[in-house]
């Protein structure tokens, strides 16, 4: 009898076991079946009117948005608003790793906090394993009050694969930053040597600051328990400059679904040209036949990815699987040569840009929490266009001819490497 129990029991944590594993490794089921008609102009006020409607991300006039290019120029302006904070800083961040700029960092915030201004920092369980007890210690010793988001319990173990991903720094609730870069040394420098990884980041002021303030809120809420509110947090927030953007925030179990949406909306509204900057590219059936159709409207379509420098050889060998179609369909794919590239940015004609912490994988559109900024504003756009073009003269373009003649090894390897993608 004691033996068919034994059985019993086993089998039973057996099951769960295995219930759990399902719920970690199969995402959230697809809203989109088909590619998006393309009905608009991305230049077409209604387009905005749709993704704000189609989003409740509400849309911000009267912002100004400053593009910072690699380590050299983003971490000193990150530590200038740090240092210069008055009442509070909030900071939340995927990767927060042990070295010099962490130390930095850690330094800094310990200094605001001691000086009274209130300094919350949340890092992702995954992502800051490399982070070092001690540097916690200087920060919670000096009144940081610091979480991280989802470590693993026994009553969140079915949530271990959703993590937050969300890149967000908000000073004072009127200056904020979002972008590509995680706290650690592998973002110094500026990108001229395999060991500086290419990266943009953004500084932000004006009304949209307050969105990424919520975005911020609301995964602090849900680790902290704690509800931020009032004037500290959410002044009255004054016009900073010319250009409309909105946050479009994605989370489990049904938000993760709108990013996807909305980068699709964004293709289907290209009349002239796509320009596509990701770290990690593993799209879905749908978004490769969305950039199949946009070919066939005659859109020009640009991709940058990382080449062999990059930091998970098992996204390359998925993302070059699926290349075919788009190659084959005029879609011009560049591999960044002297780095990792890491930016995730998406540029459609001269009048939208959508950039912030989601790539074009399965794992930002699906199961992370994801934080992106829209921008509609042909200056902008101008702007990232001259950052991307100049990417594109540092890196390889990738033929057709190359792509079908890759040695079999390769085309096994990324075969079997694209089995993984619904996790990449």
């Amino acid at each position: 009898m004691w033996r068919w129990m034994l059985v019993c029991a086993v089998a039973a944590v057996v099951g769960a076991g295995l219930t759990l594993i399902v719920q970690n490794l199969i995402p959230a089921s697809k809203s989109l079946r088909q590619p998006v008609p393309s009905a608009m102009r991305s230049s077409d006020p209604a387009f905005a009117r749709t993704m704000g409607a189609m989003s409740d991300g509400a849309t911000f006039d009267s912002n100004s948005i400053d593009t910072l290019v690699n380590g050299d120029r983003i971490f000193p302006a990150m530590l200038e608003a740090i240092a210069g904070a008055e009442s509070t800083i909030n900071f939340e961040t995927y990767i927060y790793w042990s070295g010099e700029i962490g130390l930095k960092f850690a330094q800094a915030l310990a200094d605001r906090a001691r000086e009274g201004v209130e300094v919350r920092l949340l890092v992702d369980w995954a992502g800051s394993i490399p982070f070092e007890q001690n540097l916690i210690d200087l920060m919670v010793d000096a009144g940081v009050a610091f979480h991280r988001y989802r470590p693993i319990r026994w009553y969140t173990i079915d949530r271990v694969n959703n993590r937050t991903h969300r890149k967000l720094l908000v000073v004072d609730g009127k200056v904020g930053f979002t972008g590509g870069v995680g706290i650690a040394d592998k973002w110094r420098g500026d990108a001229s040597n395999p060991d500086e990884w290419r990266d943009t980041h953004y500084r932000i002021e004006g009304p949209v600051v307050a969105a990424l303030q919520s975005a911020f809120s609301e995964n602090w809420l849900e680790t902290s328990g704690e509800m931020i509110q009032g004037d500290k947090f959410f002044p009255k927030l004054e016009p900073a400059g010319d250009m409309a953007a909105q946050v479009i925030l994605s989370s489990q179990p049904d938000g993760s679904r709108m990013l996807h949406q909305l980068m699709l909306l964004g293709i289907s509204a290209a009349q002239t040209h796509i320009r596509l900057g990701m770290a990690y590219f593993v799209p879905d059936d749908i978004t490769l036949q969305q950039l199949v159709e946009a070919r066939k409207r005659g859109v020009e379509i640009d991709i940058i990815v990382p080449n062999g420098n990059t930091d998970v050889p098992i996204v390359r060998h998925s993302s070059r699987y699926f290349w075919g179609d788009l190659l084959k369909a005029g879609v011009r794919i560049h591999e960044f040569q002297p780095t990792m590239f890491h930016p995730k940015l998406l540029i459609v004609d001269q009048s939208w840009v959508s950039f912030g912490s989601a790539n074009m994988d399965e794992r930002s559109l699906r199961l992370n929490d994801e934080a992106n900024l829209n921008v509609y504003n042909t200056e902008f756009a101008d702007r990232q266009i001259e950052v991307f073009e100049n990417d594109l003269q540092r890196s390889r373009p990738i033929s057709l001819e190359e792509w079908q003649s890759r040695p079999i090894s390769q085309k096994l390897n990324d075969w079997f490497a694209s089995l993984f993608r619904s996790q990449l």
